[in-house]
């Protein structure tokens, strides 16, 4: 007989996106268990002693610069609860950083794409098999070293949907052929795009309609890549996606495309695609990636592209009606006062086209190629022209607390080296 499994998930406003996707794969895979969501440690730890089930799965997901708040609420959870539960971390922190996440106090690490190894955990659970038979985990051995299973499968993204009985925006592209190496998107979910295909998204959007929804939202790398494999956009495969979805929607329903949360590549803004969204979106702004005011710093993050198409980009969504929001990050790897000004020196030009500024500081993310590096430096000038420019109403952003989180980072690579790998498991 199956032991009961009651699965809690601390939610969280920030992951519930990915957390939605984890919850969809169980509900679609018929996988049956108990679901109880947290939304404060205190309701969380509440949920973990009130399940009368034989097993219980504590779901955590977070970003690199939460991980240190959350190993807090762990701490507390678990003392709340009296050690009851098996804690598991997942997302890019936790696919990074797997024997940090084990040594900061939970039992298990999720690597990679979280669908195939939660159904696969949970079934385990109730089947009390051994979890070493689980893709896509850390485990930790008797000595407290992170052990790895065998890697989760990328699959097809119309494999499982982005959520089922929830709402959210909808994903549409994962995984991400441009390399930036600042960057954790390529690395969790690979170098190529996988799409989903039209008839899923309309699917979606059939399932928000019926819930009373009629705002609808996407979750891609790089919205104008819809449907393509390579570099350039199919502007064919977006067009089909957005007249799909408004053929799904109400009257007064609304698309929103190229804005939060998702981007825009300088590069791919062409007056054919302002056009193009003119026809179907609802939203005013775009979010496109600049990053740099530099060629130079720009060639050494692997961006793909120099600093001609951003004032091209920004130039042509303003003539058809878009206010650009453009994202700078300052104090990337190898960057110069010089560069630093010239990307002061783009940022304003780019204000005074009609672009808001989006101001970033370089963050050593875990898992990318700029792990190991310095936390930024942003000298007094510089900082003193982003609160210029925040003041006049055309730079908003955390860069500062972005900062503090860069120095934590920093400390967390030097304490475990790059060189430390961990051995895998074998079934």
């Amino acid at each position: 007989m199956a032991l009961a499994v009651c699965v809690v998930v601390r939610y969280r406003k920030a992951v519930t996106y990915g957390v939605h996707a984890l919850l969809a794969a169980l509900e679609t895979a018929g996988v049956e268990h108990e679901l109880r969501l947290g939304t404060t440690p205190e309701e969380t730890a509440g949920h973990i002693l009130a399940s009368e089930a034989d097993r219980v799965l504590v779901l955590w997901s977070f970003y690199s610069p939460d991980a240190e708040a959350m190993a807090a609420e762990l701490a507390e959870v678990r003392a709340r609860s009296g050690e009851r539960g098996l804690h598991i971390a997942g997302g890019v922190h936790a696919t990074a950083e797997p024997q940090q996440v084990i040594d900061a106090g939970w039992d298990l690490a999720g690597i990679g794409e979280g669908e195939s190894t939660i159904i696969s955990l949970v079934r385990a659970l109730q089947d009390d098999t051994p979890l070493t038979a689980v893709p896509g985990l850390a485990i930790k051995d008797a000595d407290g070293v992170a052990l790895r299973t065998r890697p989760a499968p990328q699959l097809p993204l119309d494999t499982f949907p982005s959520f089922a009985g929830r709402s959210g925006p909808i994903e549409i592209t994962r995984g991400c052929r441009y390399t930036c190496r600042f960057c954790q998107t390529p690395f969790m979910f690979g170098g190529q795009f996988r799409h989903r295909s039209v008839a899923s998204v309309r699917e979606h959007v059939r399932g928000l309609v019926e819930r009373g929804l009629r705002d609808v939202r996407f979750i891609t790398p790089t919205s104008l890549s819809y449907g393509s494999p390579g570099p350039d956009p199919d502007l064919g495969a977006v067009e089909e996606l957005l007249a799909g979805v408004k053929e799904e929607l109400p009257p007064h329903g609304r698309v929103f495309f190229g804005s939060f949360p998702s981007e825009v590549r300088p590069e791919h803004v062409s007056p054919e695609a302002m056009r193009l969204l003119k026809r179907y979106v609802a939203n005013d702004n775009l979010i496109i990636g600049a990053q740099s005011g530099s060629d130079r710093v720009l060639a050494a993050s692997g961006r793909g592209h120099d600093t001609s198409p951003v004032r091209d980009a920004v130039r042509i969504a303003v003539e058809h009606g878009f206010r650009p929001n453009v994202d700078f990050i300052f104090g990337m790897p190898g960057e110069s006062e010089s560069d630093q000004a010239q990307s002061l020196r783009l940022a304003s030009d780019l204000a005074d086209l009609g672009a808001r500024i989006h101001t970033h500081t370089f963050m050593p993310l875990p898992g990318t190629p700029w792990r190991d590096a310095e936390p930024a430096f942003i000298p007094l000038a510089t900082m003193s022209e982003l609160d210029r420019l925040a003041q006049r109403g055309d730079a908003y952003g955390h860069w500062r607390r972005q900062a503090e989180h860069a120095v934590r980072l920093a400390e967390t690579a030097k304490a475990y080296p790059r060189r430390a790998r961990r051995r895998r498991t074998t079934d």
